[in-house]
């Protein structure tokens, strides 16, 4: 891969239901879509620069977010909503199967996207998806979720972001979190945050993939997580994996010990909805893989 690119971001919108998308396209050769939610384009630009010397890079808002406004900012933006965003996109830009990276909630929307319309993406990168759903401690994961809400719906921004983080197992030095969430927001950032916490952080946490169409894809599904963390589930937040489930959850759990919540170290190593562990191959997004030692 070329560590140098120059190129051009072209902007779009496209209208959906409900929303005016907002997408970014740089470079040329095979289609790789950058997913967030709710991070937006711009966090993943510094990145799409570097892949946009050997690739086709998409990236976008997801809906409510930034400069894709929807229609009712009192509605919920789901998995499946952001999904079929994503579907529309890629039909728009005619360009793909392609090869589809998701963070966060981002991850959850592009596993949404796999079962929704798999035609459309040949290998789907899922880091750090937060399935709350597969571990055995849902029922108090909610409840924190909801406690994360309440307090930012109550104008405890500043409560809400350090109950986020504890529960995502993101610990910041105290001066680093007050630069970021404790200073002075601008209104796009306010309504960013508002939305997300208001209409998307449940949804998102409470989606459940439907594990075995995920197996029954032709696409290739990873799921992201540190090299290190893999070893052990004492390594992930709550000490739990999917693996490790309760023996009758609300959906079924991948075979793999991949924890949603894991804080991936490098390298990279990526396990599949089935099968063996696989680490991907540095610079390419074609869909080769080696087996991982």
């Amino acid at each position: 891969m070329n560590p140098i690119s120059t190129a051009t971001a072209n902007t779009g919108t496209l209208q959906v239901p409900g929303a005016s998308l907002y997408y970014e396209v740089r470079g040329a050769g095979p289609l790789v879509v950058l997913v967030g939610a709710p991070m937006d384009a711009d966090s993943f630009a510094p990145a799409a620069d570097l892949l946009a010397s050997d690739y086709t890079v998409v990236t976008t808002d997801p809906r409510g977010i930034h400069r894709s406004p929807v229609d009712d900012r009192d509605r919920d933006s789901t998995p499946e909503m952001r999904a079929d965003d994503l579907a529309r996109i890629l039909t728009h830009l005619d360009a793909g199967p392609a090869a589809v990276f998701g963070s966060s909630g981002g991850a959850v929307s592009a596993l949404a996207l796999v079962q929704a319309h798999p035609e459309l993406v040949h290998t789907v990168v899922a880091h750090e998806p937060p399935l709350d759903e597969l571990l055995d401690d849902r029922e108090e994961l909610r409840v924190k979720t909801d406690d994360i809400i309440d307090a930012h719906l109550s104008g405890d921004v500043v409560g809400a972001w350090r109950k986020f983080l504890a529960l995502a197992n993101i610990h910041l030095p105290e001066e680093v979190f007050q630069q970021m969430f404790a200073g002075e927001r601008d209104a796009q950032t306010e309504a960013d945050e508002y939305f997300q916490h208001a209409h998307m952080l449940r949804p998102t946490t409470r989606w459940c993939p439907d594990v075995a169409a995920l197996r029954s894809v032709p696409t290739r599904v990873l799921v992201g997580l540190g090299e290190e963390s893999a070893a052990s589930s004492a390594n992930a937040p709550h000490g739990r994996s999917p693996r490790n489930s309760a023996s009758n959850p609300p959906c079924s759990p991948a075979d793999t010990s991949v924890s949603p919540r894991i804080r991936p170290r490098s390298p990279l190593v990526c396990a599949p909805c089935c099968g063996r562990a696989e680490r991907t191959v540095p610079g390419d997004l074609s869909g080769r893989s080696e087996p991982a030692s």
